[in-house]
């Protein structure tokens, strides 16, 4: 039985509340609803223009959900640390995103930013904040994290989605190396971005120490036609 958790990230039901405006669907219902359904975590990325997850949501996500919520997104922008530390979420993902990006697209340069990604880790983890940070499968890049303080990377596996179909053990090959060498360094190790049903098994099963995973476009485009429960149950069922 795996250990690896799956948090749902809700951003696409955000998305779907702001187009009409009013409150349908209660962004915290359904993450009430996604816990009861099994998720082990609750994952919000909200941006300076609040496109899909709304400041406020925040707040009135963090006073209900029982399991661990996750916040991600900019540390870059001063908005984006106050929130998080007037929150005090179980987990900050810290990620490079730029001025007004789409969806998030590479990982920290740990080498170069390293002494940025130590003082603002520290500030978070004086605040009893878990910190995982974004990087690419680079096994220089983990070795990097190390000396930031972070508690965790999540590796960003686009380009393992992406080429999955195509020849997935050579997709994986980087994942792996990255893994083994978090494990070594006794990082914990977190992955994410367009993992879905089709490619998520096999990336559990080789991933070492693969602790979470945080899912949201793919698996809400699949509730739409497998309803939410049972898709969150085909999810887990991979993990497993």
């Amino acid at each position: 039985m795996s250990n690896c958790k799956l948090s749902v990230n809700i951003n696409k039901i955000a998305t779907l509340r702001n187009s009409r405006g009013g409150n349908n669907p209660d962004l915290v219902k359904v993450a009430l609803d996604c816990e009861r359904f099994g998720a082990q975590g609750i994952t919000v990325h909200p941006r300076p223009d609040e496109r899909h997850i709304r400041y406020q949501d925040v707040f009135d996500l963090k006073g209900q959900i029982d399991t661990e919520f996750n916040i991600e997104g900019n540390c870059q922008e001063q908005k984006f640390v106050d929130l998080v530390l007037a929150n005090r979420p179980a987990q900050v993902t810290l990620v490079p995103d730029a001025q007004g990006q789409i969806t998030s697209n590479h990982g920290w340069d740990t080498i170069k930013h390293q002494n940025y990604l130590q003082d603002i880790i520290a500030t978070f983890k004086e605040a009893g904040i878990r910190v995982s940070i974004f990087v690419d499968p680079n096994v220089e890049m983990v070795e990097a994290a190390k000396t930031t303080g972070t508690d965790r990377i999540e590796l960003y596996t686009e380009s393992y989605a992406t080429n999955y179909l195509h020849d997935k053990e050579k997709a994986i090959a980087p994942y792996i190396a990255a893994a083994e060498k978090a494990k070594a360094l006794d990082i914990g190790l977190n992955a994410g971005h367009d993992l879905d049903l089709n490619n998520l098994k096999y990336f559990a099963e080789n991933i070492p120490g693969l602790l979470e995973v945080s899912i949201g476009h793919a698996l809400i485009c699949d509730a739409l036609y497998l309803g939410l429960e049972n898709t969150i149950q085909r999810y887990l069922y991979q993990l497993k």
